[in-house]
């Protein structure tokens, strides 16, 4: 049996060190075959939301770095672990970036599972999953989306048993063995961790008529295709609203931001400058795209004493590929939690299903097939403008479906279907690169 242990930790993290050791150590005594992969240590570009590796080298990433070689060993394992620190509620940029790309080692091709869209397997069998976080003093908020977070990707993997936990900084040794052997024990007996969703809203949001409307908003798109996104174009047609009521806007992506010393402080001065602040992202396997997280760990950290005298609001757009909007629930549950802990008052997420459909075109003009997302936007800006939360009516309207789910995933199998056969991989569509399980 071969297990694959992907560690998201930092350089300086001595909790990492002491559960990737404690997990080790049963693993190695019963026989498995332990591979510890320390991601700050390889090679991984963002994944770039190009689906290629479903359409034009299906199964395989275009970037040819450690990503091919964390799939190929996933696709060989009988279990996946992650090991990360617990960041807003989900895993670390690190360990997302490795994440990010396990989509070449799913189908593209839609199915119906327990009511909802997700994707068909590529491989016949899947890795059982342990993810096992750590924080240093409880946040129960953020242990609930943790465990959710891993039980959806669990759901997106096909894996058949899955297994989460978080534990604090002050665990000692003695309890980290025990905790380990439970989860191996979990694992072997086949009994899944369960979880129940947590409450996605915070408690933290704007409210109140003596609260002032912004002078200054600040879009960041977390998007990898950033001008020609779908997150881009939902976030510019809010911008271009609060621009109507005199609020002065600018714009930067999260992609861009990261490239270099001098970028990274030019986007941790916009944020300072803001009076609001609005993330606009697509959903990548369940949460935010790396990027986008690495972002918002950077501009928590500068952010450790924020001005008490001063109100900055955070607001958060997911867009996704599935048709259901409740998919993007939990990773604006992750976008709640960064504006609590970095500072903010809490204004809100918008959820949108079916994303792909605007396709990075602008809003205005698509005519009535953006009239219902133009209007629950027009009521987000309205609000937003006078310094309250997105109003429930404009979070109800965005996620109402655009075409029913049926059709919606007949339609998208369809189109993968034509995009592979432009680029002579049709026959390739199920091919499995790195292992026949």
């Amino acid at each position: 049996m071969k297990a694959y242990l992907l560690d998201g930790s930092h350089s300086t993290d001595t909790t990492g060190l002491r559960v990737s050791a404690a997990l080790r150590a049963p693993l190695e005594a019963q026989g498995w075959e332990v591979e510890h992969v320390v991601l700050r240590e390889r090679t991984i570009h963002d994944c770039g939301g190009c689906f290629h590796c479903w359409t034009h080298t299906p199964g395989t990433c275009i970037f040819d770095d450690d990503n091919r070689t964390i799939a190929a060993a996933l696709a060989t394992s009988d279990l996946a672990v992650y090991l990360t620190p617990v960041t807003f509620g989900g895993v670390s940029s690190r360990l997302k970036r490795a994440v990010d790309h396990k989509i070449q080692n799913i189908s593209p091709f839609f199915k119906s599972i327990d009511g909802e869209t997700h994707h068909h397997r590529r491989y016949r069998r899947s890795p059982d999953l342990l993810a096992v976080g750590w924080l240093d003093a409880a946040d129960p908020p953020s242990e609930a989306l943790f465990r959710t977070l891993v039980s959806r990707n669990s759901i997106n993997w096909h894996s058949r048993t899955c297994v989460s936990d978080v534990v604090a900084a002050s665990v000692s040794a003695e309890e980290l063995s025990a905790l380990a052997q439970r989860w191996l024990g979990d694992l072997r007996d086949g009994r899944s961790s369960v979880v129940e969703p947590p409450a996605i809203s915070v408690p933290d949001a704007v409210q109140g008529d003596d609260v002032p409307g912004p002078e200054r908003a600040l879009l960041l798109v977390g998007s990898p295709r950033m001008g020609k996104s779908t997150s881009n174009a939902v976030g510019t047609y809010l911008l271009e609203q609060l621009s109507e009521h005199g609020i002065e806007t600018d714009t930067l992506y999260a992609h861009a931001a990261l490239r270099s010393p001098e970028k990274t402080q030019a986007l941790l001065d916009a944020v300072e400058a803001a009076d609001l602040m609005i993330l606009s992202f697509p959903l990548y396997v369940d949460s935010l795209p790396a990027p986008a997280i690495a972002a918002l760990e950077r501009i928590a950290a500068a952010r450790r004493r924020p001005d008490p005298s001063r109100r900055q609001a955070f607001a958060a757009i997911c867009n996704s590929g599935f048709p259901e909007a409740a998919h993007n629930n939990l990773a604006l549950g992750i976008c709640g939690t960064f504006s609590r802990q970095g500072g903010f008052a809490w204004a809100g997420g918008l959820a949108l299903g079916a994303g792909g459909m605007v396709a990075g075109r602008d809003l205005t003009q698509m005519g009535g097939q953006t009239l219902a997302l133009r209007g629950a936007l027009d009521q987000a800006a309205e609000a937003l403008a006078q310094g309250h939360p997105i109003p429930e009516a404009a979070q109800a309207a965005i996620a109402a479906p655009v075409i029913p789910a049926w059709m919606y995933r007949l339609m998208g199998n369809t189109g993968w279907i034509v995009t592979a056969a432009r680029q002579g991989a049709l026959r390739n569509l199920w091919r499995r690169p790195y292992a026949d399980r």
